[in-house]
């Protein structure tokens, strides 16, 4: 943390509104590196701070300098950790070097056997491929292997079939904090079957 002890007399001197606190680029870097929602306990480690509490402190001070200075990030709080985004007024830019090179899109059949495991899970495929009307085994696995649905175990029934749920990435991708986020969830969900824990929830809090 030499870069941070040799900072401090700057940030002494520092003036005007957006006068940065070494403490705040630091969590901004941190954030920037990141390839997925870190937790503040997970934040506080990789800076150096001195707990939770001032990385969500830090992050907040960070926030609002992103909203005085009209930034073009943001900090989401999502899949039960912080991330940098940008802000959405600027998708429509930035959509275009995704068409370029990112993920290829879910097909209709993914999106739909996507839906079902996000509202139904822990859920069986024989129970997706009744629902459906069709075999799944296909689009199950393209799902895993983009990393949106994970198995969570197995059912006591005969055979011992596993169970599909989703993942952390999920969560991100669709920018949700947890489960509970999913749009009339509590309805939609299957009672027969208790959902599956949120992925990514870690022990060390939020």
């Amino acid at each position: 943390m030499d870069w941070l002890a040799d900072s401090r007399p700057a940030e002494q001197g520092g003036t005007g509104e957006l006068a940065r606190d070494p403490r705040v680029a630091l969590v901004e870097a941190v954030l920037f590196a990141a390839e997925e929602p870190l937790t503040s306990r997970r934040i506080a480690t990789v800076a150096g701070l001195a707990d939770a509490a001032e990385a969500v402190q830090l992050l907040q001070r960070l926030q609002d300098l992103y909203e005085r200075g009209d930034s073009a990030f943001q900090i989401e709080e999502l899949a039960g950790g912080y991330q940098l985004y940008s802000r959405p007024e600027l998708h429509p830019w930035l959509i275009r070097l995704r068409r370029a090179g990112g993920e290829s899109r879910l097909t209709g059949a993914a999106r739909e056997t996507l839906a079902i495991v996000a509202y139904r899970q822990p859920i069986l495929r024989a129970e997706i491929e009744a629902i459906r009307g069709v075999q799944c085994t296909e689009v199950l696995r393209v799902l895993m292997e983009k990393g949106l649905i994970r198995i969570a175990g197995r059912d006591d029934t005969l055979g011992r079939p596993v169970l599909y749920a989703t993942t952390k990435k999920f969560l991100q991708l669709f920018g949700l904090k947890s489960l509970r986020d999913l749009p009339q969830g509590d309805h939609l969900r299957s009672p027969a079957r208790k959902p599956a824990e949120d992925e990514g929830a870690s022990d060390d809090g939020p």
